[in-house]
């Protein structure tokens, strides 16, 4: 995470953790009331709002900003899947303010049984956030990546669940792109903004691994297509976002 490369630079320390923490949520309370912001698509975000069962929203780990921006735009709890380590903890003090709530944990990986034992009650809290009508937030590319590339996990989310998925983007003309694995972009205050949701995703619950893998596929270039469409929006070129 690049959030999490700038706080262990503070220490380790519960002390600097708290700093830490606070000097996040200082950083997105700035930003986002400074900076002039345009919400495109909101009618897809507010199809779902209408439904009774929850959705998902994804969106790439560098634009891990947004997550606080959703529990601006929705009604509904807002829950997000984020890292069990000291690193995920101080992220989620930070975040928290916002109402943000967190489920801690991993997403499993059939390829390696130790963390598809430790993902396994962060899936069965995500679908019961679901079940009851919630919003979960994810990073199909997190948390180590690779950049741009969606795992099949949301997808296998939404099909179990049957919840929606809600591909997502924010962009803003000021800032920039860190030197991190996932190029996190680092929003500067007083620029001029734009949130982005795209057409909502749909996975047949008896989808088939080729579907599945065509959703998957589906999933990426939304996403991808989503932060390009918001980049230009505010003047920035998409490619600096090293999505292609």
């Amino acid at each position: 995470m690049a959030f999490s490369r700038l706080v262990k630079r503070i220490g380790a320390s519960p002390f600097a953790g708290s700093v830490a923490s606070a000097l996040i949520s200082l950083y997105i309370w700035l930003v986002f009331r400074t900076c002039r912001w345009e919400f495109i698509g909101r009618e897809n975000s507010d199809a779902l709002e209408r439904e009774a069962g929850g959705f998902i929203v994804a969106f790439w780990h560098q634009r891990l900003l947004l997550g606080a921006a959703v529990r601006r735009e929705t009604k509904k709890r807002v829950f997000m899947l984020i890292s069990a380590h000291r690193d995920g903890e101080i992220i989620a003090n930070g975040v928290a303010p916002f109402g943000v709530e967190f489920i801690r944990g991993s997403a499993a990986n059939p390829k390696k049984k130790d963390k598809a034992k430790s993902g396994a009650p962060a899936l069965a809290q995500m679908l019961a956030a679901l079940k009851d009508g919630h919003v979960v937030g994810v990073t199909p590319d997190g948390p180590r990546g690779p950049r741009g590339v969606a795992q099949p996990g949301v997808i296998r989310l939404a099909q179990m669940s049957g919840a929606p998925i809600l591909p997502a983007a924010y962009s803003v003309s000021g800032g920039r792109f860190l030197k991190s694995w996932d190029r996190f972009l680092l929003a500067r205050p007083f620029s001029k903004g734009c949130f982005l949701a795209g057409e909502p995703i749909r996975i047949p619950k008896n989808a088939t691994p080729e579907e599945i893998e065509e959703k998957r596929q589906l999933l990426q270039k939304a996403l991808t297509e989503a932060a390009d469409r918001a980049d230009a929006e505010v003047g920035r070129s998409p490619e600096a976002a090293g999505l292609h």
